[in-house]
């Protein structure tokens, strides 16, 4: 790969995903619905949630551990960065705020992704871009990754969600078509499995609507789950946008942000993937300048970080492996 396009598409990736993170947030909004009707901008106000905190945590990682991922490293971050810093504050999904109680009760990963509380929530798929630029070029291995991090906090379908996102933007970053992409993430989701079922459902959908107008109602309605939103219902709604709009950041940002209900989640991931595809250059320089400082709503430490900076070190492990 050409250094300067990868390092653009890290970026891109990065960024996306805090940009999408952020706005997705602001999206299911009453404050700003009423004000805006739609939400097109990073308004004033807006602020990472635990997506891009949580993202950050997997960055800084893979960073911390020269790109060596294991097990051992993974709890090692997370003793450092959540339990070293007083554990989660507000906004963390339920599965994540599980495994730092398991953590705290002496568990090890894989038990403390196994026995928790709604493990195949999208908590895992959220925050694994930074191992698809890490492995950027290489799908298989960014799975193998993926599932190495996911494990600390999900089980089952949850893992497969996050090596599915890790794969598809192992592909984006290395300049893979948007179709290509796409297929990148499916190839990692068993078929048997209640998200390969969701999946297939969802690759069904957009075969037969065409467009993401006609789509839009069926992503939201054939894939809802009660009370809580699990990766079986928000990995086939990221997927679908993306594919319908062809992986077009901005395109992208517009339906994912609006999408209600996992807004931040959706918009985060479709941000990942559309950026890391595009790169930086695609994205407004003023919505970078507003993304790329965590607020540490959730994880106090990601408030000292920087995501291109995070990006470019990402860049340097990936050159080094």
């Amino acid at each position: 790969m050409n250094d300067q396009a990868f390092l653009s598409r890290a970026r891109g990736c990065m960024i996306g995903l805090a940009i999408g993170d952020a706005m997705g947030d602001i999206g299911r909004s009453d404050l700003y619905r009423n004000r805006y009707g739609i939400v097109t901008d990073m308004y004033a106000g807006v602020k990472s949630t635990d997506d891009t905190e949580f993202a950050i945590l997997t960055a800084r990682t893979l960073v911390d551990c020269g790109g060596q991922l294991t097990s051992a490293a993974v709890t090692a971050a997370w003793e450092k960065y959540i339990l070293g810093q007083g554990g989660m504050f507000d906004r963390g999904g339920k599965p994540l705020y599980g495994a730092v109680e398991n953590l705290k009760r002496g568990l090890l990963p894989p038990q403390t992704g196994l026995y928790n509380v709604m493990n195949n929530d999208d908590g895992a798929a959220m925050r694994i871009a930074p191992v698809g630029i890490l492995c950027s070029g290489d799908p298989q291995r960014a799975a193998v990754m993926a599932e190495i991090d996911a494990q600390m906090s999900h089980a089952g379908d949850g893992i497969a969600a996050a090596q599915a996102v890790a794969a598809s933007v192992a592909v984006a970053t290395a300049g893979g078509s948007a179709a290509e992409v796409v297929q990148a993430g499916l190839a990692q989701i068993p078929a048997a499995s209640w998200l390969g079922y969701s999946m297939a459902k969802m690759m069904a959908i957009c075969d037969q609507a065409g467009s993401i107008e006609a789509a839009w109602q069926d992503l939201h309605n054939v894939f809802w789950t009660p009370v809580h939103s699990a990766c079986e219902e928000a990995l086939p709604q990221i997927y679908g946008i993306y594919r319908l709009t062809g992986g077009d950041f901005r395109r992208g940002m517009f339906w994912a942000s609006n999408f209600g209900r996992d807004a931040d989640t959706i918009a985060a991931v479709v941000g990942a993937m559309a950026g890391g595809r595009q790169g930086i250059e695609a994205i407004p320089a003023e919505w970078v300048e507003k993304a790329r400082q965590p607020s540490g709503v959730c994880l106090r430490f990601s408030a000292q970080e920087d995501v291109l900076d995070l990006a470019d070190q990402l860049v340097k492990l990936a050159a080094q492996s």
